[in-house]
Order: structure tokens, then C-alpha cells, then sequence
């Protein structure tokens, strides 16, 4: 019988397991897994700080499906991580991170770089675990990508100690024997969706005169957007895809209303608002999206399905609750609805969906453009919507320009929109792209950044330089802190406290070309699909562009925080007539 060490052992059963690359950054108590590394069939990138390698990670699984995996030292190595394995949890994103740590003897001596990494991430992982036996490495691993992968998808955690990694053991699994047994005795996972609850909501949704399907990202996690897409078709009801889910439906169907929410479309918060059912698809009623949630949909009743029963009834109690896999859950519930049409039951949404029509022609997405005068983020957001046809994977930071993104690029597939929702990561963008080009390689993988974010992170450019990972970085530059300075703009009379940036410092076209990468700058509208042809044309190495944009424009429509949805703002491009008119909607149907 082989013996090998457990550092050997570990990165036999990340092959094993059919992991392709691991985003890390080694350092003392993680060195003896970077030896057999080395020799691996894992391909390592080389990050220059942790976090990055968690975000990449997370942009990896995102766009591919497939769990991440980082990897770093002991001490500040995995304290880094953190951040990354926060918001994967929040956005059940599969991740697994591995970690060095000091030796068995050292534990809990304060030793150098000791960190109680699986303590400190005890709240923000699905699960995570020390090893201290050598032997239990494999089953180790298995089980966390099982529980990474399985049920609503998160972060999982190794921690690993240095005298651990170094001792030998027999490798006791046959040729072709994985994964080993697992023993997981607290860990269960959903049974199948209850069918009667599933014809029951079938029954309900062609019966409902102003139905909206509100999916969330457990639609795009479970690939089940055809299924959605049949659904929708059956039923004729309206389509409203979250932050997490756009991609989901298409923004070209008639029957889509964009996304809900403090900065949704018009008809998307209208609609949830005037429902007399909300069926919520892989969606968790979060509080971006409803608003102050005593106020929230008051007409509707509640269809609810989703595979983590922690979710049903947390914000809003349902009429109906649906436990289990979307992927079975969506086939079906179509297919109830495909047995009740077949039966004479037909939908009856044309008043409903003419007064959404009316919605969209009454309250667009709207904003002012002058081609002489400042540059709009909205305006080269829908040049780049334009120019790349809704195929790009675009991956946004958190801000003014997620929001832009989000509103006025027309996604077309699923997984092609990677951000940071539940935790709102400054940071996200760059890495994250890094990681999607790795898992999809050829494809065009464009970061929206804004210039607090992409300062927080673009070190990562010089992985991306050396690793020929040609990404394009698109920088909303405005000078402020945007969304922050908005919201002093709005609630703190104006007073703009420790938010700006300013433009000057530093050259982002100097910078780019630092770290290896072309850099681009662009400052009047006429000058957008130029520069834009340059930036996306295919290159070995990334693009940076600094897009100079209006240090002053908002992001709107709005609904303030803990404001009731009705309380929408839709900015100042609308008179005052509008707004009183979209406040006071009149619902026929």
C-alpha cells in the first residue's frame, strides 16, 4: 500500500475530486502542500493577496457551476479569506477554501501566525473543520465539496496543521475509488418537492388575474432557467429577476419586467406591489427587495419554493411552501401547469399585462444624455450592452456602477452577471473576473468597476498580466465614493463627509500599463464606441479603461431605506405629474 504524506494526499484528492486550479498564496504552514503542488495536474494561480484568491474563486464557480477553490497560510493568510468566505455564504456560492495552520503542538500557544481560522469562520461557512489525523484527509476533502456543492450551495473550509500535511499515512483507496465514505451525521438534505403543494400552486397561478414570478438566484444556481422560461410562457405571468438572478430570464422577452428592488425598474417594484400572487422562485424576500416589509405586496398571496427550509416563512409567511431542489421543483410545477391547461384551465393575465405594458411605456429606465455634454455610466453601460449583443460575462463591484450594470445591460443567458449581493464587497470586481476567465476561457469577461472598488483590489492585474488572464476592466471613475456620496446628497443635506476621491491620484492609464495591462481613458460620449471597439478587441493581456464619468448623476428609481416600495423615487429626469402618477397606480384586472 502507497504511503503518502497528507500534504500529497490532499492534493491527490483535490485531482481526484476534479478540481482544475486553485487560486492561492503560499506561506509557512501551507509550504507542504505547495511541494506536491507543484508536480500536480492542478493548475495554481499565484494571487497577490488572499482575498483576491477567495473572490476568484467565487467568480470561477460563478460563471462555470463548479465549486472554487483558495487556498492560503495560517494567520493573515486565512484571516484574508474571510472576506470572500462571507460572501459566498451570503450569495451560496460553492466554495472551498483550504488552509494552513500551526503545528498540532502549537495550537492555542499563540504561536506565530495562529489564527482560530475555523472558529472565526464558524458563522460564514456551511462547514468547516480541522484536521488533526493524516488519515482523515481524504474523506475530508470529499465531504466538503459534497456539502459545498449539495443543497443550497456555500462556503466550506479545511484547516490543515503544518505537522499534518508532514506525516505519512497509507493511502488506502483503489484505482478509480472515489469518492471514500463520508460521514456527514448532521447534514441532511431536502427531500423531493411535496407534489400535492406543487399542483396546488399550478392551480393557483392560472386562477391569479396579476401574477408575477419573482426569481432569485437559486434559479441561475439550480441552471434551471428553461425551465423558468416554459413557465412563464404557460402561465403569461410576469417575470422579475433579482440582483442574483438576472441572466435568468432574458430582458428581451416580452414578458420580463427587470429587476425588483430599492434600485429596480418601475414595473418589476409596480408589479410585486399590485400582485394578487407572487410565485418566489429560489428568492429569500430580501430586504433590498421589499422594502419595509410590513408594506410589501399587501394583496398577494405567497407561492415559495426553495431547497433550504430556513428561508420559508423567514420574512414573509407563504400560502404555499415548496421545499426542495429547484431543479426538480421547476419541471414540475411547468408540468402541473401544462396538466392543468390540458384539463381547460387557461390563464387569464391580458389586462394585467396591459397595464405592465403601460408601466413599461410610462416609466422607462430614464436618464438625461447630452452627446456634448458629461459622460453618463448609464450611456456606456448600454453602448457595451450594444456592442457585445448581451454576450459579455460582466462581473460588477459594489455601487453606483453594479446598479447601472445591473439596470441597463440586457442580459441573455444565465450566468453571464457575476456580483456581490448579500454582503456588498468593495473589492469583488477584478478578482471575481479573474476567476470567471479562468472557467471560461475565450469568452469575453468584462468587470464594471468603480474607482473605490477597483482600488481596493487591482493589484490582481499583475496576476492577470502574468497569467494571461485578458480581462477588461471598465472604471467608472466619478471621483466620489458614489452611492455613499448619493445617499449624503439625498439624506444628510448634502453634506459629503470623508467621500471624495478625486480624479487625479492615481493615473489609471499609468497604473494599467505598470501592472502590464493596455490602458485606455475616455472622457466625452462621442468618443464611447471607440474606445470601447479597442477594449473589448481580443488581446493577450488585460484592459484597463478610466471612463471620466459625471461625478454627479444617481442612481434611480430608489426606494429609500425601510421606505415602503410605493414610496419609489424615479429621479429627476421625471416631473413631478409622473411621480404623483407612479405613486397612485390604478390596477385593472
Amino acid at each position: 500500500m502507497q504511503q503518502l504524506t497528507g500534504a500529497q494526499a490532499l492534493v491527490r484528492s483535490l485531482e481526484l475530486q476534479g478540481v482544475e486550479v486553485v487560486f492561492g498564496l503560499p506561506g509557512g504552514t501551507i509550504l507542504p502542500t505547495y511541494d506536491p503542488l507543484l508536480s500536480s495536474s492542478l493548475r495554481h494561480v499565484l494571487v497577490r493577496h488572499e482575498q483576491g484568491a477567495g473572490h476568484a474563486a467565487e467568480g470561477y464557480a460563478w460563471a462555470t457551476g463548479r465549486p472554487g477553490v483558495c487556498m492560503a497560510t495560517s494567520g493573515p493568510g486565512a484571516t484574508n479569506l474571510v472576506t470572500a468566505l462571507s460572501d459566498a455564504y451570503m450569495d451560496s456560492v460553492p466554495l472551498v477554501a483550504i488552509t494552513g495552520q500551526v503545528g498540532t503542538g502549537l495550537i492555542g500557544s499563540d504561536a506565530f501566525q495562529e489564527a482560530d481560522i475555523t472558529g472565526i469562520t464558524l458563522p460564514i461557512t456551511k462547514h468547516n473543520e480541522i484536521v488533526t489525523d493524516v488519515e482523515r484527509i481524504p474523506a475530508a476533502v470529499a465531504e466538503a465539496f459534497h456539502v459545498a456543492t449539495t443543497g443550497r450551495p456555500g462556503p466550506v473550509l479545511i484547516d490543515v496543521p503544518k505537522d499534518v500535511q508532514q506525516a505519512a499515512a497509507p493511502w488506502r483507496l483503489a484505482e478509480g475509488e472515489w469518492p471514500p465514505r463520508m460521514e456527514l451525521p448532521g447534514y441532511r438534505l431536502p427531500g423531493p418537492p411535496d407534489q400535492a403543494a406543487i399542483e396546488a400552486a399550478a392551480s393557483m397561478l392560472l386562477q391569479a388575474r396579476r401574477p408575477v414570478l419573482y426569481v432569485g438566484g437559486g434559479v441561475v444556481k439550480s441552471d434551471t432557467h428553461e425551465d423558468l422560461l416554459r413557465l412563464a410562457e404557460l402561465t403569461r405571468a410576469p417575470v422579475t429577476t433579482t440582483l442574483m438572478a438576472r441572466g435568468g430570464f432574458p430582458d428581451s422577452h416580452p414578458l420580463a419586467l427587470g429587476m425588483p428592488g430599492m434600485h429596480g425598474t418601475y414595473p418589476a417594484v409596480a408589479a410585486l406591489q399590485e400582485a394578487d400572487l407572487i410565485v418566489a422562485l429560489g428568492a429569500r424576500f430580501d430586504d433590498r427587495v421589499t422594502g419595509q416589509l410590513a408594506a410589501f405586496a399587501p394583496k398577494a398571496r405567497i407561492v415559495h419554493a426553495d431547497i433550504d427550509p430556513a428561508e420559508i416563512g423567514k420574512n414573509r409567511r407563504p400560502d404555499i411552501a415548496i421545499i426542495g431542489d429547484l431543479r426538480v421543483t421547476m419541471g414540475r410545477l411547468a408540468d402541473a401547469v401544462t396538466a392543468e391547461i390540458a384539463g381547460g384551465q387557461q390563464p387569464d393575465t391580458a389586462a394585467w399585462l396591459a397595464t405592465v405594458d403601460g408601466w413599461k411605456a410610462k416609466f422607462p429606465l430614464r436618464y438625461s444624455h447630452d452627446p456634448a455634454g458629461p459622460l453618463k455610466p448609464q450611456y456606456v453601460t448600454e453602448r457595451l450592452s450594444a456592442l457585445t449583443g448581451g454576450e459579455a460575462i460582466i462581473v460588477a463591484g459594489v455601487g453606483q456602477h453594479q446598479m447601472h450594470a445591473a439596470q441597463h445591460y440586457s442580459f441573455t443567458r444565465p450566468r453571464s452577471w457575476i456580483n456581490s449581493g448579500g454582503a456588498g464587497t468593495m473589492g469583488f470586481a477584478v478578482p471575481a473576473a479573474m476567476g470567471a476567465q479562468v472557467g471560461r476561457p475565450g469568452e469575453l469577461v468584462v468587470a464594471i468597476d468603480g474607482d473605490g472598488c477597483f482600488q481596493m483590489t487591482a493589484q490582481e492585474l499583475a496576476t492577470c498580466a502574468i497569467e494571461k488572464i485578458p480581462i477588461k476592466v471598465l472604471i467608472f471613475n466619478n471621483g466620489f465614493l458614489g452611492m455613499v456620496r448619493q445617499w449624503q446628497e439625498l439624506f444628510y443635506d448634502e453634506r459629503y463627509s470623508s467621500v471624495e476621491l478625486g480624479t487625479a491620484i492615481p493615473d489609471y492609464v499609468k497604473l494599467a500599463d505598470a501592472y502590464g495591462c493596455t490602458g485606455l481613458r475616455c472622457e466625452r460620449p462621442d468618443e464611447v464606441d471607440a474606445v470601447l471597439d479597442k477594449a473589448l478587441a481580443p488581446s493577450d493581456v488585460p484592459v484597463v479603461v478610466d471612463f471620466r464619468t459625471h461625478d454627479r448623476e444617481g442612481v434611480f428609481p430608489m426606494v429609500p431605506a425601510g421606505k415602503p416600495n410605493d414610496d419609489i423615487v424615479l429621479g429627476p429626469e421625471f416631473s413631478t405629474d409622473e411621480q404623483r402618477a407612479a405613486t397612485r397606480r390604478e390596477v385593472k384586472g
